[in-house]
């Protein structure tokens, strides 16, 4: 069974074909809920698309016959490994998938160049009939602070680096291994806050980077500064950068995630014409679709035949 295939990508891929004879295959676009218990029963591998369903002992208590979770994706924030464990359940990770690395990135940079060109402005005014005389600015030359130099951050860096000639610093978590960013100077978080025209976090969310960029941080930005998070909701205080964004003490913000999604239709991050949110779609792009259900398929197929590297489970 594939989960939350809202899209339709999953069951669009052509690698089901390399399966169908060796199992029944479901693809829900509906929650699990909705699904008849009489009808999980049989279910031997559940495949998960990302966090969009959280997979506790509620859920798997529905799944008698459980064997294998395949989790798209190199996490399991949403799912109860403990849990998942006590019943024999295994889960393998698609650590090999690449396009992500490249699709949030892309975001990124196009979240800061519509932000710094006033582009949402500029499309609003023009759907009203208007023609404004309006001042944008260029990233070439500006500071780019970013927290988090992993896959995403290191990508975004090299990007504004070579493609804009942007001066970038970082700040990472303490202890943290950030492979082929040494060209890239390490700075503390406040100096980051106070000196960089744009900022964008890069972070795995925990305990550690949970309410990170909070009102006191958020008012150590520098005037005018434009935040951008492709990576959790979480990481930001939403009511404290509502209030900074209304006083105009920052210069917008790009947001793709939210501390709780779907967004709440009446928050005012809809409506503020200096910031770009968008409903989680860093990764939702056609070849990370195309990668997921294609290591899936190579991983069932494995853990089938008893050949699934134990490196891929946890």
């Amino acid at each position: 069974m594939v989960l939350d295939d809202w899209e339709g990508q999953i069951e669009a891929s052509p690698c089901w074909a390399e399966i169908k004879g060796s199992v029944d295959i479901r693809f829900l676009d509906q929650p699990i809920i909705n699904v008849n218990e009489s009808e999980l029963i049989s279910v031997s591998f559940l495949m998960a698309m990302r966090e969009r369903t959280a997979l506790n002992d509620a859920v798997f208590s529905k799944l008698p016959n459980l064997k294998l979770v395949l989790q798209t994706g190199g996490h399991t924030y949403h799912l109860d490994r403990d849990a998942a464990e006590k019943r024999g359940i295994s889960v393998a990770l698609g650590r090999k998938v690449t396009a992500p690395q490249i699709a949030v990135p892309e975001l990124t940079i196009a979240m800061a160049l519509g932000l710094m060109h006033l582009i949402p402005e500029s499309q609003i005014a023009m759907r009203e009939g208007k023609w404004p005389l309006l001042t944008g600015r260029t990233l070439a030359n500006k500071r780019l602070g970013i927290l988090g130099l992993g896959r995403h951050g290191s990508k975004v860096a090299h990007l504004a680096k070579s493609a804009f000639n942007m001066e970038v610093m970082a700040w990472d978590r303490p202890g943290s291994k950030s492979a082929g960013t040494a060209s890239i100077p390490r700075i503390s978080l406040d100096e980051l806050l106070q000196t960089s025209d744009l900022i964008s976090i890069h972070l795995k969310l925990s305990e550690e980077s949970r309410g990170l960029l909070n009102l006191e941080r958020l008012k150590k930005m520098k005037p005018g500064a434009i935040l951008i998070n492709t990576s959790r909701g979480a990481i930001v205080d939403e009511q404290a950068l509502v209030e900074f964004l209304r006083s105009g003490h920052l210069g917008g913000a790009g947001l793709d995630v939210f501390t709780d999604e779907p967004l709440d239709p009446r928050s005012p991050l809809r409506t503020f014409p200096n910031v770009i949110a968008t409903p989680h779609i860093g990764w939702t792009v056609k070849e990370v679709f195309q990668e997921f259900a294609q290591i899936a398929c190579t991983q069932l197929q494995q853990f089938m035949q008893g050949t699934l590297d134990a490196t891929e489970l946890v």
